[in-house]
């Protein structure tokens, strides 16, 4: 979708959460994923070699998940100038724990 469509279908997908409805989306678009409550990340890759559930929880969780193809791809969309590291990594990089 063009940009402003994927704004536009955001906004009612939002409408139908605030008006008590149960929404489920099946996305590769960051926009979409890093808007969700909750996301259940299938993988680690597709066909024969996908269909586990490698990681669950908010956009922020999943994007700490080191084993998450998602979570990497979502690092750059949630922390722009991370290069993909999680916080978590950066800070052991940094000398923390």
């Amino acid at each position: 979708l063009h940009f402003e469509d994927t704004r536009r279908l955001l906004n009612v997908l939002q409408r139908l959460v605030d008006a008590g409805s149960t929404v489920v989306v099946i996305e590769h678009n960051p926009d979409v994923i890093k808007s969700a409550d909750h996301i259940i990340d299938l993988g680690p890759e597709g066909g024969e070699d996908g269909g586990t559930v490698v990681a669950t929880g908010t956009p922020e969780e999943i994007a700490e998940n080191e084993r998450s193809y998602t979570g990497k791809f979502l690092r750059k969309f949630l922390w722009p100038g991370s290069g993909g590291t999680s916080r978590a990594a950066e800070t052991r990089t940094a000398g923390g724990n």
